[in-house]
């Protein structure tokens, strides 16, 4: 007979392991399934996020913007070091420590809550089975009342440009160089493009980022995305927008690029390609026959606004479903199907998940831009606050960027918040609470600000929308 459980998480990525460990602290029998292997053969919980996303680009990130800023800003300060350099390998491994650190923990995780865990690759049978297959090719079948799918997503293979691990890659391929690439191709301006195009630019690389719409990060507010290609370009980051890539050929040591551009044809050689124009539903095999669950035109798997997949006791999570494609968008979900199995109230609301790009300036919002306020006839204030009129940002030599609110016209409930500057993902949290809470513009105005900090721009914003910020001429 099969081994029963009262939750299946197929997948422990974000969305999964979350899932996974709130249903058990509320005394649920759960069992996972994830198929992730580490580099030392071991399970590796944590999914993409934790072993080739959110937390290893993080920490590539950091290492190289301590350099950038060593090289290039410390002198403003009277520090100086000369001929400073970076051990790449010392700083993979630093990198790979912390990718270690953290799938052990959810590791751990999983052992204090008595959660179950099968490494291999998970199949969603008839009538709630789950068939596991382990990386020896051995299967074993799992019983579950309640099935949570958390499979995640997979980066998207252009057909001329397909991965081979060495000249041409993914995320992964580009969190891995054990040398700083002298030219570095990027096919795509989203947010894997521009962080890891920023790490590898810091580092030394020549760095030609080829995007094919003709906005730069059009789902963010305009004026933010203006002041976010000033400053990325000055540092210098080469970024061709309205380009379309329709070649790319590894010649030897070389890749060589034909796309058109804004000039007509062009050409361009590098040495690496990183291949960022996305990501897809991973949800290959992840179904077998007679399960009742559906997948839309994007292979998606299709859910209700409770993740539920219209099949009784199969939910699914995070990237394999509609929404944004973030960690913390399938953190909640996974917590809020958890609380639903179990009877509680469970919600996440989708007009208040934070985005972030984590360049330097950083940029995050949550909520409206103006432009779709404008599309959807929304009446609307806005108010904005640059960063070079607060005090500890031009202290920490970070004047670059700005605050700006958008408010109903009329309620004055908060709409939207756009930012763009030093440290605004953690800013964006305070904007997110009052979203949440149908907070207005008045009510972020009345709060006292400790000063001075960088948050004092989210509150002259505010007053800002009223015309009556202090520190700026309305």
């Amino acid at each position: 007979m099969s081994e029963s459980f009262d939750v299946i998480v197929i997948g422990g990525g974000p969305a999964g392991y979350h899932a996974a460990i709130r249903a058990a602290q509320l005394d649920l029998k759960v069992a996972c399934v994830d198929a992730w292997v580490g580099a030392d053969g071991k399970a590796a919980l944590g999914g993409t996020c934790l072993n080739v996303g959110c937390i290893p680009s993080k920490a590539l990130l950091d290492s190289s913007r301590q350099f950038w800023n060593l090289t290039r800003h410390f002198g403003v300060h009277g520090i100086t070091a000369k001929d400073a350099t970076i051990d790449i390998k010392t700083m993979i491994g630093r990198k790979d420590g912390i990718i270690k650190q953290f799938t052990g923990g959810v590791a751990m995780l999983f052992k204090a809550n008595k959660i179950a865990a099968f490494l291999g690759k998970g199949k969603l049978l008839g009538d709630r089975h789950v068939e596991i297959t382990a990386p020896d090719g051995g299967t074993q079948i799992i019983a579950g009342t309640n099935i949570i799918i958390a499979t995640g997503s997979a980066p998207i293979e252009l057909p001329f440009a397909k991965f081979d691990g060495k000249r041409i890659v993914d995320n992964a391929g580009a969190l891995a160089f054990d040398a700083v690439p002298k030219r570095l191709g990027v096919i795509g301006a989203g947010v894997i493009g521009l962080e890891l195009g920023s790490v590898w630019k810091r580092l030394g690389s020549e760095v030609t980022i080829i995007e094919a719409l003709p906005d730069f990060l059009a789902a963010a507010d305009a004026e933010v995305a203006k002041t976010a290609l000033r400053e990325l370009t000055k540092q210098g980051l080469k970024i061709e927008l309205d380009a379309k890539l329709s070649s790319a050929k590894v010649k030897g040591d070389e890749v060589h690029l034909a796309y058109s551009g804004k000039n007509g044809e062009k050409q361009l050689v590098v040495d690496k390609l990183l291949v960022a124009v996305g990501r897809r539903a991973y949800t290959n095999g992840v179904l077998g026959e007679g399960t009742g669950v559906k997948l839309d035109e994007r292979g998606r798997v299709v859910v209700d606004e409770h993740c539920w997949t219209g099949v009784d006791g199969v939910w699914a999570i995070g990237d394999c479903v509609r929404g944004p494609m973030l960690a913390h968008k399938g953190f909640e979900e996974g917590i809020a199907v958890a609380e639903i199995i179990a009877g509680k109230p469970g919600h996440v609301n989708m007009e208040t998940i934070p985005w972030v790009v984590y360049t330097e300036p950083e940029i995050a919002w949550v909520g409206k831009t103006e432009a779709q306020c404008k599309a959807e006839n929304i009446p609307y204030k806005t108010g904005s606050f640059p960063f070079a009129a607060i005090g500890r940002a031009v202290a920490m030599n970070e004047p670059a960027g700005f605050v700006k609110m958008i408010a109903h016209a009329q309620t004055d409930r908060i709409l939207g918040v756009h930012l763009v500057g030093a440290n605004v993902s953690e800013l964006v949290a305070e904007c997110v609470v009052a979203m949440e809470f149908k907070g207005s513009s008045e009510d972020i105005a009345r709060i006292v600000h400790a000063h001075p900090t960088l948050s004092e721009a989210v509150h002259e914003a505010a007053l800002a929308v009223d015309k009556r910020a202090i520190h700026k001429a309305n």
